[in-house]
């Protein structure tokens, strides 16, 4: 099944929807802002617009080595194709700080898996996971893909190992995470075909069935309601 296409189906089921459903459902929406890159919307309150600032103005959560570090991650859940651009040109890596600092619940869970996978990666291979060649990074992250034990189960015959646990949830978390800014970016947006309220133009019912009911327009509804393909 091509990648991308089940990315998406997963995005729209299921995975996807786990940041906004958690926050939905874990915080008080008063204190919810809405990223200005998500959905482009201009009409905000006072209050929305001097929170946005704030947390803009504010220090950056992430350091470079940790930024470095998700932008290889985004890229390995969302790379490039033929179709559409991959997670980090649609700039994943700035929503995920946002959303880091707009619901500080994500900090702990995030900094502490990036820091598990690193000790993970020097002990393995001696090097942090963002210096390790593709194949070391690939080889992490097929252990740590599943959301679910027993989806590793059924997929791959083996039970994840104990010490892996702690890799699997934040990777579960970071897959959501990508994937909800993703698909809510213009480049994302795009990819999945949506075209949202677009105006269209009527042509009138069928020439077929007008005969068929032995009805007609005139030939001033026709210059001034139809399109000139229609006329």
């Amino acid at each position: 099944m091509d990648r991308r296409k089940s990315i998406k189906a997963l995005f729209i089921g299921t995975v996807g929807s786990g940041v906004f459903v958690e926050a939905c459902t874990n915080m008080d929406k008063k204190n919810i802002a809405v990223s200005k890159d998500v959905f482009m919307y201009d009409g905000r309150m006072e209050e929305e617009n001097k929170y946005l600032e704030k947390l803009e103005a504010g220090d950056k959560f992430f350091t470079d080595h940790e930024m470095a570090t998700i932008i290889v991650l985004e890229d390995i859940i969302l790379p490039k194709d033929e179709h559409s651009g991959s997670a980090s040109d649609a700039k994943v890596h700035e929503f995920i700080e946002f959303i880091v600092k707009d619901m500080p619940g994500h900090q702990t869970p995030l900094r502490g898996g990036l820091r598990w996978l690193d000790v993970y990666c020097l002990n393995h291979y001696g090097n942090a996971f963002k210096d390790c060649d593709k194949k070391q990074q690939l080889e992490i992250i097929d252990q740590i893909a599943y959301p679910e034990v027993k989806d590793a189960i059924a997929k791959t015959g083996r039970k994840v190992k104990p010490e892996l646990a702690q890799g699997v949830a934040f990777f579960s978390k970071m897959r959501d995470m990508v994937m909800t800014g993703f698909y809510t970016s213009e480049i994302g947006v795009k990819d999945l075909g949506y075209m949202g309220n677009t105006p269209n133009m009527w042509n009138g019912v069928p020439d077929d069935v007008l005969k068929q009911y032995g009805y007609a327009y005139t030939d001033k509804e026709l210059k001034e309601c139809m399109s000139p393909d229609k006329v």
